[in-house]
């Protein structure tokens, strides 16, 4: 298959590198001195699961270089993807996919509704890494899953094709789940709460799990997700809640969401992705979500003057 990996980050320059490493053709798609770094001296990959590194790849700064693939993968942070749009369009042909790897559960409708359903797969992953340098991704944390499937999640080829060359790889496990969507919102309940909590109290998981009362606004953030989701007729097993706890308290202790991280280094970060999605699907199904709505706009303020759309001095 040849792959394009649009966002060559943490994430996709860890699974582009495992694909590229197993023999797939992929080309990266990156900017700035990371793109030069790759150009020059190729990708290194240092993983808990296993270093390597791709002395020679194809790594480009513009899409139209790429030509038609067979999988996009979107490698974006969720604000990212309206931007990257119209650079997806040039790497579609007539039987070209877009896998999203973001954190939210829009990307795959807002995709849909740009090129139609036929290029659009739903699709999950989870891993802890980031460019610790030009050139070169960290994987420190978390075994590195792909979940991903077509949105109704009927049987195709080119989900079956995909599953085989992720299939050849090293280092991360994967999955055609009978439910894609459920898959991606067993991620969101997760990542959407850690992440809301953790912005709001700047505290590592260690904290927040062992203080009964921010344990207990995990918990309730955690069950208003599911509300939403079962209100949205999405099939969450019952103690959906209660799994997602046990998965955060088996993170080490200080650990951090990148949402949270991006909120106390002063950058842009998901919060209308997560947290503003979560409130604003509740109240498109009439689902209450008070925990959540004191999170996101306890958080905005912050991320309007990150963004510059506010001032905290006075006029």
């Amino acid at each position: 298959m040849r792959i394009a990996v649009f966002g060559t980050g943490g994430v996709g320059g860890y699974y582009g590198g495992r694909l590229a490493e197993a023999g797939e053709e992929v080309v990266f798609i990156a900017r700035g001195e990371h793109l030069e770094a790759l150009q020059r001296d190729g990708l290194r990959v240092e993983s808990t699961k296993g270093d390597f590194t791709l002395p020679s790849i194809e790594a480009i700064g513009d899409s139209r270089q790429a030509g038609d693939v067979d999988v996009v993968m979107l490698c974006v942070k969720c604000w990212q993807v309206p931007d990257a749009l119209d650079g997806l369009r040039p790497l579609l042909g007539p039987n070209t996919c877009i896998l999203p790897m973001e954190n939210g559960v829009e990307t795959p409708e807002q995709l849909a509704k740009e090129f139609g359903w036929r290029h659009v797969l739903g699709g999950v992953c989870g891993i802890v890494s980031f460019i610790a340098e030009p050139g070169l991704i960290r994987h420190v944390a978390y075994e590195p899953f792909v979940n991903f499937g077509e949105w109704d999640n009927r049987p195709s080829e080119r989900v079956d094709r995909l599953r085989r060359a992720f299939e050849g790889t090293r280092g991360l496990i994967v999955d055609t789940p009978a439910d894609i969507q459920a898959a991606m919102w067993r991620k969101y309940i997760l990542i959407a709460s850690w992440s809301g909590i953790g912005g709001v109290t700047r505290a590592p998981i260690g904290v927040v799990r062992s203080q009964s009362g921010t344990r207990q606004l995990l918990e309730t953030a955690m069950e208003e997700i599911h509300q939403v989701a079962t209100a949205l007729g999405v099939n969450l097993p019952e103690d959906i809640v209660a799994q997602t706890l046990a998965i955060l308290d088996s993170v080490e202790y200080g650990g951090t969401a990148s949402m949270q991280r991006d909120i106390m280094e002063e950058r842009f970060s998901e919060l209308e992705a997560q947290t503003g999605a979560l409130v604003r699907m509740g109240r498109d199904a009439g689902v209450p979500t008070p925990v959540n709505e004191f999170i996101y706009h306890a958080l905005r303020p912050m991320e309007l003057r990150t963004r510059e759309q506010v001032s905290f001095e006075a006029p």
